[in-house]
């Protein structure tokens, strides 16, 4: 994983030596971040009322930490909590409680700095530390203000990164392309909490100026990744929905708090979030597992989701109501958050409107949805506990915590049937060998003898001894490949997918992938794979949780409720053969790449998939094609859809009968991605047409766009 460095240099300065005019705006008195003097009333009548269970659990905390001993730490937070106790209830224990927790905290800083350690992964503590600087800035005489500020600036200063030392072990230096819980996201409130109070003047504009900058190029570039159709940084949910969006809302609230304007509104695609949301909640509050996801349970944080969605409620209610309603709809399906890097977030939610929730909003969505720019595509026949679900991977902007997976998919119905696979043990060569690589996918891969594999992120464990990554014939960009079709409506959906420039050039020529959803239960896979060379081998793989059963050219795997078949129509004279079962999951490269000793999840695990299916031509050539039907149902079915291969000129495709619907489908073997779709419901016709050669547009909460006739 490539981390953006950010150089601190020289010249931030001059950048800002005139400031903007926000600056002009900052309050000249204190407390400025989060809340202020005119605001803070209403904070607190929450804190007391609605949010009165919360906060005595806050000052339960602070008590009893005041009844402790306290040793040198990283105490930023509890000084937070004890500064606002404080506020809230005039009690000067609390107060004094949070300068000790405060000065504590900063000592122990620059402990860490003199014995090159990293404070903290995670800048939350550090931001709830100046948080508590400045709510209790009255309450300090002005050498206190001095002496603890400066120190604290000093701080702040040393953690940037810079080219005068690298980052220490665990030491995050994340630009504004990441989560941004980095150490350069504190320079915004460091200079918000010191700015024009004579602690060190020039430093503190410098520190706001560039925090803002940084903020700003966060924004941007997440309105970027979002587009018109919501998302976050990643498509990874186990960052993009917890921790990332604390970068945003808190922005939000300093901003506000310190200058008094809403600066929320002009950021809207925040406000489609909630759309994001939707399409990759399964039943069961599950995910698909995209990109660095654990994958042992595939279950959604949405513990870590109802803040984040009130705060959408609260900063859109006016400007995108139908969000809001969106927002609201969700709320009711998520419980509160049990714990809270900032735990004082709820009592800041004083105007929450009165917002209702949106009705039957499945009913108003498409089958599929293409996020462009996050580079998913997904498939569903319906919202329910029986529903099909599918995810298609190719195209998006975003590298961060993104793997070589492109144009792979993923399908659930009643259990996780088609999967991506491993997990990412930190130290450990099973995410660096394994988990990342296009083999732990369902995707396509082209062996060429030789080739060096490029590195991702993550090192090896102690006991491991280090090995060169493995050549598992797969891709070696993170980004490159592109959506070259995209079409929805009411009878069918389809993506395809051109993955060629991912590939070494000198191994693959084409690397094509059509993607055909064909409710309730039916997906078409048509791949067009041609190699420089006849003898580089390539290799269709889908991976199961169970063992599957191979029946000639046809194969069933369960998971769950749920049951997975797939039939090869194409090539004619596959070899069609499974790789798994113990010591065997994690199979590349001639070897296995286990989970290294004493991990946390069993090799066994389910999830982490425990066999696939490669499917391979019978002989030699350059060019090949693909051709796979794809069922997905419960258990209680036996049989998959009788099928037949059908050619018609230069185009090859599948027919098959399912209930009272008669599919025929066609995918030109010539040219670019095309194809025909027809659709017979007893004996009529009543779906004839060209599958899209172009993508369709959507946009908005509820993806509209230009609709099949």
């Amino acid at each position: 994983m490539k981390q953006t460095v950010l150089l601190f240099a020289t010249a931030m300065g001059m950048l800002f030596a005139q400031g903007p005019e926000w600056k002009e705006a900052i309050r000249g008195n204190h407390p400025r971040l989060f809340f202020n003097r005119d605001t803070f009333g209403a904070v607190k009548a929450r804190a007391m009322g609605e949010e009165a269970a919360l906060f005595a659990v806050m000052k339960g905390r602070a008590d009893e930490l005041a009844a402790k001993a306290l040793e040198r730490g990283e105490y930023g937070t509890q000084a937070a909590e004890a500064a606002f106790v404080f506020l809230v209830t005039g009690e000067t224990k609390y107060r004094d409680l949070g300068k000790k927790l405060l000065e504590t905290s900063v000592a122990h800083y620059h402990d860490c700095h003199e014995q090159k350690k990293s404070v903290n992964w995670y800048s939350f503590s550090r931001i709830n530390g100046w948080a508590a600087y400045d709510w209790l800035f009255n309450e300090m005489t002005p050498e206190e203000r001095r002496r603890l500020g400066q120190a604290f600036l000093d701080a702040t200063g040393f953690e940037q990164p810079t080219r005068k030392r690298k980052a220490f072990d665990r030491e995050n230096w994340g630009g504004t392309e990441s989560g941004f819980y980095s150490t350069p996201s504190q320079l915004w409130y460091a200079g918000l909490a010191t700015f024009g109070e004579g602690i060190d003047d020039e430093r503190a504009e410098q520190y706001l100026g560039e925090g803002y900058r940084l903020f700003i190029n966060l924004l941007e570039h997440r309105r970027g990744a979002a587009s018109d159709d919501g998302g976050s940084a990643s498509g990874a949910l186990n960052y993009a929905l917890a921790a990332y969006p604390w970068a945003e809302f808190n922005f939000f609230h300093t901003y506000r708090s310190a200058t008094g304007k809403d600066i929320a509104i002009e950021w809207p695609y925040v406000a489609y979030l909630p759309s994001y949301i939707f399409w990759n909640w399964l039943p069961g509050a599950h995910e698909f597992g995209y990109g660095d996801a654990y994958h042992t349970t595939n279950t959604m944080g949405v513990g870590r989701l109802n803040i984040h969605l009130s705060q959408i409620v609260q900063f859109y209610a006016a400007t995108k109501p139908e969000c809001s309603a969106f927002a609201r709809w969700l709320l009711d399906k998520t419980p509160r958050e049990k714990g809270s890097p900032f735990p004082f977030a709820r009592f800041l939610l004083t105007s929450m409107p009165e917002v209702a929730a949106a009705k039957d909003p499945e009913r108003r969505m498409p089958m599929a949805r293409h996020f462009e720019n996050m580079g998913q595509t997904f498939f569903r026949s319906g919202s329910g506990a029986d529903d099909t679900y599918a995810m298609f991977v190719s195209g998006g902007v975003l590298e961060m915590h993104k793997q070589f997976d492109h144009n792979s998919f993923t399908i659930y119905k009643k259990g996780f049937l088609a999967l991506d696979t491993g997990t990412r043990p930190e130290p450990g060569q099973h995410l660096t060998h394994y988990y990342s690589r296009t083999v732990a996918h369902n995707a396509i891969l082209i062996r060429m003898p030789g080739e060096q594999m490029p590195r991702y992120w993550g090192n090896p464990a102690p006991e491991e001894q280090p090995a060169p990554v493995p050549n598992d014939g797969g891709q070696r960009e993170v980004l490159g490949s592109k959506v070259v079709a995209f079409e929805t409506g009411p009878e069918y959906s389809y993506a395809a997918g051109d993955a060629t420039p991912v590939y070494h050039e000198k191994k693959c020529r084409m690397a094509l992938r059509q993607f055909v959803f064909l409710p309730p239960d039916h997906f078409v896979v048509f791949d067009r794979v041609s190699a420089t060379q006849p003898e580089f081998k390539k290799t269709w793989l889908l991976h199961t949780a169970a063992e599957p059963q191979i029946r000639g050219s046809e194969f069933s795997a369960d998971q769950e409720e749920g049951r997975l078949f797939c039939r090869t129509l194409l090539p004619e004279k596959a070899e069609i053969g499974k790789v798994g079962g113990p010591g065997k999951q994690f199979w590349s490269d001639g070897r296995n790449w286990p989970l290294p000793k004493g991990y946390r999840t069993p090799d066994t695990t389910p999830l982490l998939g425990q066999w696939r299916v490669e499917v391979s031509p019978g002989r030699p050539a350059a060019d090949d094609a693909f051709l796979h039907l794809l069922q997905a149902s419960d258990r209680s079915v036996a049989k998959m859809a009788d099928s037949k291969l059908v050619r018609r000129g230069d185009r090859v495709g599948v027919r098959f009968r399912y209930r009272d619907a008669e599919w025929e489908v066609l995918f030109s073997t010539q040219g670019p991605a095309a194809g025909h779709v027809r659709l017979k419901r007893g004996g009529r016709a009543v779906l004839d047409r060209e599958l899209a050669r172009e993508v369709m547009r959507q946009a908005g909460l509820w993806g509209e766009g230009k609709t099949l006739p």
